[in-house]
């Protein structure tokens, strides 16, 4: 009987493999070797970071028309709805590969008791979508002096 070193990194990536082709069969199409299309629900990659007067939602909406964005505050949330479309002057099945999304997407985010709901406001840009959210007066840190007597 041989003795065999237990590696538990070897174990994982092998697990990690198995999940992986797992995944990848179920993305593919009927036929085989086919991938299929990516129509279904996708998220756009979001960064949202903070300055001393406001947070910035940033998101990657390329080929997106502005009229198909829609941007919206819900009970203290803000919901990011739209949609992008397959070109109609190409035909999918002229397609070798497609491994972009399209569709419908929508992205919610609960805003901090600090934003002034009624002043957010959007820019959107070379398929960059930008929302400021600013803060409220009385949340931002003041000043204080300190006399010395």
């Amino acid at each position: 009987m041989t003795i065999t070193k237990w590696e538990p990194l070897k174990d994982l990536l092998t697990l990690q493999d198995r999940m992986n082709r797992l995944f990848d069969d179920s993305m593919r199409g009927i036929r085989p070797g086919e991938e299929a299309l990516n129509s279904a629900l996708w998220s756009p990659a979001v960064d949202i970071y903070e300055t001393e007067n406001e947070v910035i939602l940033k998101a990657e909406l390329p080929e997106i028309n502005q009229k198909d964005i829609d941007i919206q505050v819900e009970n203290n949330t803000l919901v990011l709805r739209g949609e992008r479309k397959f070109e109609k002057e190409a035909k999918r099945e002229n397609f070798h590969r497609i491994e972009r999304a399209y569709g419908a997407f929508a992205r919610s985010f609960t805003l901090p008791a600090t934003i002034d709901q009624e002043k957010i406001r959007a820019d959107y840009k070379d398929g960059i979508l930008k929302v400021m959210m600013p803060k409220r007066d009385e949340i931002k840190p003041k000043q204080i002096k300190v006399s010395v007597t």
